[in-house]
């Protein structure tokens, strides 16, 4: 979890002299000046709720109260989607940290990605028997990687949002929850607004480092559209002293290679992010700290609130099934980006003179967790890193000298087919074992099933030219 976990930030320090300096809690006997705690102007302005309150006129307060029961008034799902694009696209807007603001990919841009993208798949064609994935090759600033990649979002948070909600509604005593229906439904509200703002911060975060789709090993945006980001290409490339066309293109083959895997693997989609919500089923939230962040909803003193909140509400059950639902999702993201780094690395050595500098950056980015990291720390209390992605890559080379291009491609036919984690510790041990051939099960289960729709009175032919029933 992030220090800050639902953005709230506290009130700056007050100057000691001057006008505005009076002392905290003579300047103003109707109540503090802020008392949300919200951060304005310049001192706010990396808190994204700044933008929505903007600055709060301490003799006003009723605009500000109108706002948050708006805020609180919503009644959807456990995350208030809307407010986390909101939120999102203002925190695009702001720009990184290095000053680089979003901005419009022009005309020539567009055509550089979609040419990257054209030349990544046809050298992908000698090095994988997968076919092309991608319908499409499309350039995204980054306010458009937020809109493209928002059903995703809400397919992986959601459920462990869902759990918190209930908990935010279930930290009544239960002889109270009959008589606060109104009370929860607040709560709940409060919930989803919470979780908005926080995913909204996060992923406008990300939106400023991503350079694809699929940076995160896990399929983001619409089916079938490689797209890349050519702004945050550019920064990616700024200090690597390699020409910005080897780079783009050594990304558009890290996507185009996504894409072939994902269009053609048609179970893997599902298999990923259902790993994610086993490993969000098993997240129990700290309904304790939930009740002391609860009992401290005191507008007057925000930075209890705060201090309640900066704990973190979200501990990973430790039981047998939680560890194995994280270590089936970290061999499955090993898995995905070994084979990526392959296939890539494989179409790239021949051709471009920086394929190796390339590779070895993009690994680096990947181990240290690279743009998913807190980014899924903060979202659902998982560091989504494909921890061995050196051991599953070296996996894939081996087996393509072993077994060749179709027989290392074919092991994607089925999830029991696939390499696991204690097959990555031994990869020779799997390379050259007796490799399993799933056509003969399926065409003993095809022949069975056939009997089995036959009739069951149809008579038996004795070979001599007479039925069972004529004797």
């Amino acid at each position: 979890m992030s220090d800050n976990p639902f953005g709230f930030s506290l009130p700056p320090e007050e100057p000691e002299n001057g006008d505005e300096g009076k002392e905290k809690g003579k300047g103003n006997q109707g109540g503090p000046a802020n008392p949300f705690g919200f951060g304005t102007g310049a001192g706010g302005a990396d808190n994204p709720f700044a933008a929505m309150f903007g600055s709060l006129n301490p003799n006003d307060l009723g605009a500000a109260f109108q706002q948050l029961g708006q805020m609180l008034s919503y009644e959807g799902g456990p995350v208030n989607w809307d407010m986390a694009k909101q939120i999102a696209r203002q925190t695009v807007a702001q720009g990184t940290a290095d000053g680089t603001k979003d901005e419009s990919v022009g005309p020539a841009e567009r055509a550089a990605v979609e040419e990257a993208v054209r030349l990544a798949d046809l050298w992908l064609d000698g090095v994988t028997s997968l076919p092309s994935g991608a319908s499409t090759a499309v350039a995204w600033s980054r306010a458009e990687w937020v809109e493209a990649t928002q059903p995703a979002w809400k397919e992986l948070v959601d459920p462990v949002a869902e759990r918190v909600g209930a908990a935010m509604g279930g930290v009544l005593p239960e002889e109270m929850q009959a008589m606060a229906g109104p009370l929860i439904g607040m709560m709940r509200s409060m919930g989803g607004a919470m979780f908005g703002q926080q995913i909204g911060q996060a992923v406008g975060v990300l939106a400023g480092e991503v350079v694809g789709s699929t940076d995160i090993g896990l399929p983001l945006g619409p089916a079938g559209k490689a797209a890349l980001l050519p702004l945050n290409i550019e920064a990616f490339g700024k200090d690597l002293g390699v020409p910005k066309d080897e780079v783009r293109l050594y990304l558009a083959l890290r996507e185009a290679a996504h894409q072939r895997l994902f269009a053609h693997v048609p179970w893997l989609r599902s298999h990923l992010f259902g790993a994610v919500e086993g490993y969000a089923r098993g997240i129990k939230v700290d309904t304790a700290k939930l009740e002391d962040a609860v009992g401290q909803l005191d507008v007057s003193n925000p930075e209890q609130l705060q201090e309640a909140l900066q704990q973190g509400m979200f501990q990973p059950e430790d039981t047998p099934e939680q560890k194995a639902a994280l270590a089936r999702l970290e061999t499955a993201l090993a898995l995905v980006e070994g084979w990526v780094d392959a296939v890539v690395h494989e179409a790239a050595k021949p051709r471009l003179t920086s394929a190796d500098a390339l590779r070895e950056t993009l690994r680096r980015r990947r181990a240290s967790g690279g743009p998913a990291e807190q980014t899924f720390a903060t979202l659902i209390g998982l560091q989504l890193r494909p921890r061995r992605l050196r051991d599953a890559s070296r996996l894939w080379a081996s087996l393509t000298d072993a077994r060749g291009v179709d027989g290392r491609d074919g092991l994607w036919e089925h999830p029991d087919m696939l390499p696991t984690a204690s097959d990555l510790d031994d990869p020779d041990g799997f390379v050259h074992h007796e490799q399993l051939d799933f056509s003969e099960l399926d065409k003993m289960l095809g022949e069975a099933a056939s009997r089995k729709d036959e009739p069951k009175d149809k008579p038996q032919d004795n070979g001599d030219g007479k039925d069972d029933d004529s004797k």
